[in-house]
């Protein structure tokens, strides 16, 4: 290391630590001193796709494999998705971006259940905005949650399908705002519409990578690899020292702040490991649940489109039934797909059902024998969300009485969504959450925890552009 003290020390280089850094530096003086702490080592995006062909790259073996990294004591065949490495799950994720909406920030508020988030839409609403330029974000005009001006990328091209349902149902039914990109910008290429987005042949989509915010060449940040944090010092309410394994070497630093910038499964296990007694804090982890729906179509070919998720559906997501059960976001496909059936290979949409869920204590993260691996337990998902999936396939046929519907599959839940939430959720009350509405903890008062782990609840919306938004809106706020 250059130092052993810092101004800021900062965990990961995931989406939450990138764009809470991105503020920061755009703040900070030009002496400030920022170390930066990844687990994980660059893969480069070429040198993924060489092993993504089948060929030989050093690169493979630099990274553990994240199944390796926890252990999973969740019921069924529950899984939890994520990637290690530089950029954290942005190379893995699928770049779908649609904002919150108001009142997912007032569960309690308007409908009676869970607690609402001590930060509304309203206060979001300019840090969308920025976070949206950043990644250059491909939208349509008309949403149903509020916005100003236009994405800075046109819309993506609706399939066939997708235009019949926009028809009926107008800002119910729209494009997918995207951060795979319509146009070429910067390094990025249009999407190529492969449906193999975890991992873009053609660079389309945003990454850490490839998103050109300067943060990691800034000279005022030192960037180490295979950096794998353990726990902090913590006392007099402040965080005083981050631990951590390089090269089998244990190592310390010392900083006036420090920002947990891991997913909402680590962030959470190494405030347990520091001995943090707050009763909330690996507690109510949980994503949303997924399944797929096939619908069989008479006479009716699903084409066009020019994205992987071309389209949300919002006919499901809000309104008084969430007093009841989950909301359901609707999810568009066109990934390759062949009907097996003679003279209609393409009469056939795909759609993905997304629902809410809510936290439970039940579920949590934990230490384990091994202070490197945390231990997630998970029992399944809840009544709520089992009444919202009855409700969908009750409503569905109705929905779709504007297409030419043959008959309708439904696939059984799938074991992730890829989105880790929880454990560390944002409250006005200390005694009801762990972070307070600027991501800092409620105790130790120089400790931020970003990322959706902070998530008070757990929308049916992807969760990539909230969290940006909100390390954007901690750090703007904080410095």
């Amino acid at each position: 290391m250059k130092d052993t003290n810092y101004d800021l020390i900062v965990v990961g280089s995931s989406f939450a630590s990138t764009f809470f850094l991105k503020k920061y530096l755009g703040k900070a003086p030009a002496s400030a001193r920022v170390l930066v702490l990844e687990r994980g080592h660059l893969y480069p995006h070429p040198e993924r796709v060489k092993e993504m062909r089948g060929e030989q790259t050093p690169y493979a073996a630099l990274n553990p494999n994240y199944t390796d990294t926890f252990v999973n004591k969740s019921a069924g065949d529950k899984a939890w998705r994520f990637s290690i490495g530089f950029g954290g799950s942005s190379n893995c994720w699928v770049g779908c971006t649609p904002r919150f909406l108001p009142n997912d920030f007032r569960m309690k508020q308007r409908y009676g259940i869970a607690q609402d988030w001590p930060v509304g839409y309203d206060t979001l609403d300019p840090y969308y905005d920025e976070a949206e330029t950043i990644m250059s974000i491909s939208g349509p005009d008309d949403t149903p949650f509020p916005r100003k001006g236009a994405y800075p990328q046109p819309p993506h091209l609706f399939t066939s399908v997708d235009k019949l349902l926009h028809q009926k149902y107008g800002n119910l039914y729209i494009n997918q705002p995207t951060a795979r990109a319509r146009t070429p910008v910067g390094s990025r290429n249009m999407c190529c519409v492969s449906s193999t987005c975890t991992l873009c042949p053609v660079n389309a989509k945003f990454t850490i990578e490839n998103a050109g915010m300067g943060v990691y060449e800034d000279p005022r940040v030192e960037l180490r690899y295979g950096a794998q944090v353990h726990h902090l010092t913590l006392a007099g309410n402040q965080a005083r020292q981050v631990h951590f394994v390089q090269d089998g070497k244990e190592h310390q630093a010392t900083a006036d702040a420090f920002a947990l910038g891991a997913n909402a499964i680590f962030n959470a296990h190494i405030l347990l490991n520091s001995g943090d007694a707050n009763p909330h804090t690996g507690k109510g982890i949980g994503e949303q649940i997924g399944m797929q729906v096939s619908v069989y179509l008479d006479k009716l070919a699903c084409v066009g489109g020019s994205t992987y998720v071309p389209a949300n559906g919002y006919m499901l997501y809000d309104g008084d039934h969430r007093r009841d059960h989950a909301a359901c976001l609707i999810e568009s496909s066109n990934a390759p797909f062949v009907r097996m059936e003679r003279g209609k290979w393409r009469d056939m949409a795909i759609f993905r059902m997304v629902f809410e869920e809510l936290p439970h204590a039940h579920n949590y993260v934990a230490p384990s024998a091994d202070r490197t691996k945390p231990e997630v337990h998970f029992q399944g998902p809840s009544a709520y969300v089992q009444k919202g999936i009855a409700n969908m396939k009750q409503k569905l046929p109705g929905l779709f009485s504007c297409l030419p519907v043959e008959k309708i599959e439904f696939s059984d839940p799938l074991p992730t969504e890829s989105h880790i939430l929880g454990t560390t959720r944002m409250s006005s009350d200390p005694k009801a959450g762990v972070v307070d509405k600027h991501l800092i903890h409620h105790q130790y008062r120089n400790l931020f925890v970003l990322g959706s782990g902070s998530f008070t609840t757990y929308t049916p919306a992807n969760p990539t552009l909230t969290l940006s938004a909100l390390s954007l809106y901690a750090a703007d706020q904080a410095f």
